[in-house]
């Protein structure tokens, strides 16, 4: 009872709401870019039925030797060379691509290129800053999108709708994310955070202020 309900709290995380909606207790292939935060065990410990690649410039963001077992493969890969061949073309069922692009100068192109690397009717979940987040405060953990000094350029909804269109996809949703439950219970994690210990982040208030944006596409 105790794990059903943490797998339920966990589930409310947009990206792997996501993963739950569009494919519930199926298996299917996820390419996790930007991986990270044990990102690895946590997918896999609520979706075991996944095969579970992961994607980032270097192992050493806060995985273990636990999240390597449970990943089917690991690229080591600098996105922005554009040079893909390494992934094997109309393979994953889907793409997680979260808080990566505002990385990257070259974010559209990065995701241009990997479009093709989803199996046709595959989908592609890209999360990062919205314009709203120039706006908001500054604060500790990234509130306003020039709190941490790696985010480098600004995306949009429309922008990457634009590009979707144009190369062989179609949105499936897209907008400013708003998890309803996060937004709920905002009052309720600043004091579970003093009481853990925790400092009190900017990512506790990105719902309740519409830090984020996202958009879901569909390779056709």
């Amino acid at each position: 009872m105790v794990d059903s309900f943490k797998n339920w709290l966990r589930r409310q995380n947009p990206k792997f709401n996501f993963l739950y909606r569009s494919f519930g207790d199926k298996p299917f292939k996820v390419l996790d870019i930007g991986t990270g935060n044990h990102s690895a065990t946590k997918t896999v410990s609520l979706f075991p039925s996944c095969e579970y690649y992961g994607l980032d410039i270097s192992k050493e963001y806060n995985n273990d030797s636990g999240d390597f077992a449970v990943m089917k493969h690991f690229y080591e890969m600098d996105l922005t060379l554009l040079e893909f061949s390494a992934l094997p073309d109309d393979y994953f069922d889907a793409m997680l691509i979260v808080h990566v692009i505002e990385h990257l100068t070259n974010g559209d192109e990065v995701l241009k290129g990997l479009i093709s690397k989803l199996k046709p009717g595959g989908l592609m979940y890209v999360e990062y800053p919205g314009k709203r987040s120039k706006k908001l405060p500054s604060m500790k953990g990234t509130l306003n999108f020039h709190d941490d000094s790696s985010h480098v350029r600004l995306y949009s909804v429309p922008e990457l709708k634009a590009l979707f269109l144009n190369n062989q996809c179609s949105i499936v949703s897209a907008g400013t994310r708003r998890s309803w439950f996060y937004t709920i219970v905002t009052p309720l994690r600043i004091p579970l955070r003093w009481v853990r210990g925790k400092a009190v982040t900017g990512n506790v208030f990105w719902d309740l202020l519409g830090f984020a944006e996202y958009v879901i596409a569909k390779r056709n």
